[in-house]
């Protein structure tokens, strides 16, 4: 019930602010016993979705986009962060493809260039990484999509992630993304929309296995400690 009810405040049904109907209507009307829905709006309550003001009734308070944006990035999974790269990232490269200009090729090759000469400073090279993605987004002209790539980056400079990341940096990971960062790179200058869009799979690909080698690492030692 709980669950029901949760779905018709996020997709609108209720909005923000609105008092929902009297309990035995809002029961008659999902079909439930109002014990059954009392409960369920307890729980709600709990969630901060709902507040029961005395006398007045009770009205959606669901949080803010902000912070269920906030919510969303602190408490992403690293497959949730892969998947979501997996969905954004070739596309990107094929926009590339079609609005990259001059200057967003150089940018890009001084950052390949800068990585390539960081295989045993993986700070270095994860800075510089996260701006190379960075910069495929920006190269797209596309503001949704360099402020969907802006959370990734968020997750990306998180304690948590900052630990992973740099467990998973050694010289061979390093000079294997180097590789595949160039590949990608050169498809896109070679206007070649699906070539990119593989590579940049395939370094993805290599990502998620090394991130989920990482955290399965992580929890056997915090098992054995």
């Amino acid at each position: 019930m709980a669950t029901e009810l949760r779905r018709s405040i996020e997709s609108g049904e209720f909005q923000r602010f609105e008092r929902l109907p009297p309990s035995r209507t809002l029961a008659e009307n999902l079909g439930v016993a109002r014990n059954t829905l009392r409960a369920a709006l307890i729980q709600l309550e709990k969630e901060g979705l709902l507040e029961t003001r005395p006398r007045s009734g009770t009205y959606v308070t669901s949080p803010d986009q902000e912070v269920v944006v906030l919510t969303a990035v602190e408490e992403a999974t690293p497959l949730e962060l892969i998947d979501a790269r997996f969905a954004l990232e070739p596309h990107i490269c094929r926009l590339c493809v079609l609005h990259a200009r001059r200057e967003d090729f150089e940018l890009l090759d001084s950052l390949c260039s800068k990585m390539e000469t960081a295989i045993c400073d993986p700070v270095t090279f994860a800075g510089a990484d996260t701006t190379f993605h960075r910069a495929l987004a920006l190269a797209t002209r596309n503001d949704l999509l360099i402020w969907l790539i802006s959370q990734i980056n968020i997750i990306q400079s998180l304690d948590k992630w900052t630990r992973m990341r740099h467990l998973t940096l050694d010289e061979q990971i390093i000079r294997q993304y180097n590789k595949q960062h160039r590949e990608t790179l050169n498809a896109l200058r070679s206007r070649e929309p699906e070539r990119a869009a593989v590579k940049m799979k395939e370094h993805l690909e290599t990502a998620r296995i090394s991130l989920m080698r990482a955290e399965e690492d992580s929890v056997a030692n915090r098992m054995m400690a």
